[in-house]
């Protein structure tokens, strides 16, 4: 379902290719916002290259990214001064999970790619008592609320790209490399997966298409 032509959507397409933006980017300042001043060890959970995590380590003691691609994990380590406590693996978090416990856990339109309610489950588990898990997340469009913040979105979108590459026409952030798929699960799915895993975590949509989920491990 879209409310608006595919003429329309067509020629914001060009539109994006021609000024794009990371909408993943948008939201670190924010996810920002949700941490303490300083803490001790962070975990990015598909950190691809690497600008969340870089952000992470004005505050951390430490930071580990892992990331399934070793071209994007590549471009994060050649990006990163040498001088931040960073470090970058390429690892199926599932499957290698970095020992810890973490006082941050964060995972950025990366848990779509993997199963929800497990990936939740460790992500708890390796939590420190008091630390905090912020995931910023894609759904799969459903209920009118969803195709209502889908059109907002779109026109939104195009100025946004337009007032952050300054009118001018630019290629690809690096940050957009990795590649991608569509959500399969629904905002409903995610909030009663999530409830039955980490009870008190707060959800909300978003614009861009995402949406955000903050926990506070007790």
């Amino acid at each position: 379902m879209s409310i608006l032509s595919p003429r329309i959507l067509r020629a914001l397409e060009r539109f994006n290719a021609a000024y794009p933006w990371d909408h993943n980017s948008h939201y670190h300042r924010w996810i920002l916002r949700r941490l303490p001043e300083h803490f001790g060890a962070a975990l990015d959970i598909g950190s691809g290259s690497g600008d969340l995590a870089r952000l992470l380590a004005g505050r951390a003691a430490s930071v580990e990214g892992v990331d399934s691609d070793p071209g994007i994990t590549a471009r994060a380590r050649e990006l990163t001064p040498s001088t931040l406590p960073v470090t970058f693996h390429v690892a199926d978090a599932m499957v290698e999970f970095p020992e810890g416990p973490y006082d941050v856990i964060t995972c950025v339109a990366t848990i779509h790619h993997l199963p929800f309610a497990q990936a939740l489950t460790c992500f708890r588990r390796h939590l420190a008592p008091g630390g905090t898990l912020v995931v910023v997340g894609l759904h799969r469009a459903r209920t009118p609320v969803d195709h209502l913040l889908g059109a907002v979105a779109v026109p939104a979108n195009a100025a946004m790209g337009w007032l952050k590459n300054r009118g001018r026409r630019s290629p690809r952030p690096v940050s957009m490399t990795a590649p991608t798929r569509a959500a399969d699960m629904t905002y409903d799915d995610i909030v009663r997966a999530t409830g039955t895993v980490l009870p008190g975590a707060r959800l909300r949509r978003r614009l861009f298409w995402r949406y955000t989920l903050v926990w506070n491990h007790p």
